[in-house]
């Protein structure tokens, strides 16, 4: 095996302390002689969910000698409080001890940059492997077999049971309810049970179960939509039939209610990956956390929050297509194809706009025709980076991460306003953001009924039915951005290297053109002189114009490797990429080069 640089790992600091282990404190020390994988993360980010379950695998196969450890690094401000990052564990059922810390002293003693990040520590406490973004569990599968080989001859691997100490269960009815909607003819509410992987029905009173639906089926289903007639083949003609976002399966089914049904109308319960298939029949292709649906201009529109787009599910064709979005994380507006979003994941649809609560960039937007084509626009918010509490006019009005819209019946909509607890209004004539409700835990979803309007408090783990207000709450306004410190860099030019290793036992992936991609762009866009644009080599030179004094640079880099055998005529193959949001700040003692670690260590 290669010698490895040894570079010893910080000590692991949190505000917040641990979770997961029964009230027991650790240090490094206390690990020393296990393998240690720290995953940097934080709950608001699709990314980490998929590298949640990436790791599942690699941590039940190698449980006696691997201790995963989720360091939880906030975004927002709501992330920060510790009973959130509590109720976050048990939500996405995070089984290995977890960190909190809220001031993110272990993220900058690491020199993290960007959410998520895996960081291998061997059992002498040396860090030996560095890795951001999706697609690195068989890499990290690779390294710890090498790691349990080297240790084991030298007698310094420590085998045994792990630190993790699971929390004592809750019985309530719901448990993390994600989406609702009411179900045509009874009245009854039917809830996406996310935690415990079913639908549940609910009784008018949004209290009283009437039954739950999923026995396997669903995997932390989000997203709900009552179809129209005549819209299913597979269920015949009459509507009521319901689509679901079965997220973590990566896929759409169909519930029927009449005759308790469900079945898969598209994805294959494959994740989506970069060079897959974007168009064709439904359960041929790969989708990507869908987290909500919608009928809307004869499609079921989808917020696929994995790929940071919108697709289309036709069921008069069984065929699904990208909509609007083009995989890049940010706030663009524009023709469909061209726009930019960030983990969409709440839709409400009008007669003339498809309404999205564009969570990451703490945004509404919308989609509507001009001619014969989509555009995108943007109501409220201003990107990834600006967030907080602020009513008015919806220019400089702020949101905290919504899930959720709602259409209501004089043309405004309500916004689930998640990470602000709050129920929200925007109003398209006056243009003016108002609070209808303060004090409800982690809305994500609401829906009308009547002249009320009941809301799914997920993290109360219930229904709350509010009467709809005539005038809004008044709240003191709070204005926030990312806590990340921004990256001092030096005016005219800067060195880009997005640093990529092949895991042992691989290589590039050559055999039909370029293996590497790397995307760079900026906010604002007066940022880069030049090097802004698409290619293929992962390192590039930029100019940063002085006249601008701190902005963001967006870099997507995607690296593919094969297995380096050469007897094998078809290698297994895999993907790695990460999207990164750089804060930085021009000053002339700022550094030249900007390193960003895909896998592997910065030499």
């Amino acid at each position: 095996m290669a010698t490895r640089a040894r570079v010893r790992a910080p000590e692991l600091i949190g505000k917040g302390g641990w979770l997961n282990t029964g009230d027991q404190q650790y240090t490094l020390a206390d690990l020393r002689g296990r393998i240690v994988i720290l995953d940097f993360w934080t709950f608001c980010c699709i990314n980490c969910l998929h590298v949640l379950d990436e790791l599942r695998e690699l941590e039940e196969k190698h449980r006696d000698t691997v201790v995963i450890i989720g360091v939880h690094s906030p975004k927002f401000v709501h992330e920060a409080d510790h009973q959130a990052v509590v109720d976050a564990v048990e939500r996405y059922q995070v089984h290995h001890p977890v960190l909190d810390d809220p001031e993110l002293a272990t993220w900058k003693q690491y020199a993290v940059r960007a959410w998520p990040t895996l960081v291998v520590i061997d059992p002498e406490g040396y860090i030996v492997g560095q890795h951001a973004g999706e697609g690195h569990a068989h890499a990290i599968a690779k390294l710890v077999e090498e790691l349990e080989a080297e240790h084991a001859a030298k007698g310094t691997l420590r085998r045994g049971d792990g630190p993790y100490v699971p929390p004592e269960p809750v019985a309530t009815d719901l448990r993390f309810p994600g989406k609702a909607v009411v179900l045509p003819g009874s009245g009854n509410f039917l809830v996406s049970d996310s935690t415990r992987h079913q639908l549940v029905e609910l009784e008018p009173d949004g209290e009283t179960v009437v039954r739950r639906v999923g026995d396997g089926d669903f995997k932390e289903p989000q997203g709900l939509a009552v179809l129209p007639g005549g819209t299913s083949q597979a269920f015949g003609t009459g509507g009521g039939r319901v689509i679901v976002a079965d997220t973590v399966n990566h896929a759409l089914r169909v519930f029927d209610p009449a005759s308790g049904a469900v079945e898969r109308v598209a994805g294959t319960g494959k994740q989506w990956w970069q060079g897959s298939p974007t168009s064709g029949p439904a359960l041929d292709v790969d989708l990507s956390s869908p987290w909500d649906v919608a009928w809307w201009q004869g499609k079921v529109w989808i917020a696929m929050a994995g790929v940071h787009q919108l697709w289309t599910y036709d069921p008069s064709t069984g065929t699904v297509e990208v909509a609007a979005g083009t995989t890049q994380e940010g706030l663009v507006d524009g023709p469909a194809h061209e726009a930019w979003f960030a983990q969409p994941s709440g839709l409400a649809a009008t007669e003339d706009r498809l309404w999205v609560a564009d969570s990451e960039n703490s945004a509404l937007r919308y989609v509507e025709r001009e001619g014969s084509s989509y555009v995108v626009r943007t109501a409220v918010g201003t990107g990834l980076f600006d967030f907080g509490h602020r009513d008015g006019a919806s220019g400089q009005a702020l949101l905290q991460h919504p899930l959720g819209v709602t259409a209501l019946p004089d043309g405004s909509v309500a916004l689930s306003d998640t990470y602000n607890h709050a129920l929200r209004r925007y109003d398209p004539a006056s243009g003016e953001v108002t609070t209808l409700a303060t004090d409800l835990r982690e809305p994500s979803d609401a829906v009308l009924v009547g002249d009320d309007i009941v809301v799914v408090e997920s993290a109360r783990h219930r229904l709350t039915r509010l009467r709809l207000p005539e005038s809004a709450v008044r709240v003191d306004a709070v204005a926030h951005r990312t806590q990340r410190a921004a990256t001092e860099v030096a005016p005219g030019r800067l060195q880009l290297d997005v640093v990529f290793q092949a895991p042992t036992g691989q290589k590039l992936d050559t055999r039909y053109g370029p293996s590497t991609r790397l995307l760079v762009s900026s906010t604002p866009p007066e940022l880069l002189l030049s090097g802004e644009g698409a290619g293929s080599d992962l390192s590039r030179e930029l100019s940063l114009n002085p006249s601008v004094p701190e902005g963001v640079l967006h870099v997507s880099a995607m690296a593919a490797s094969c297995d380096d055998d050469p007897s094998n005529e078809y290698p297994a193959c895999h993907v790695h990429q990460q999207d990164w949001g750089v804060p930085v700040r021009l000053t002339p003692t700022g550094v030249a080069r900007l390193p960003l670690v895909l896998a592997g260590l910065d030499g």
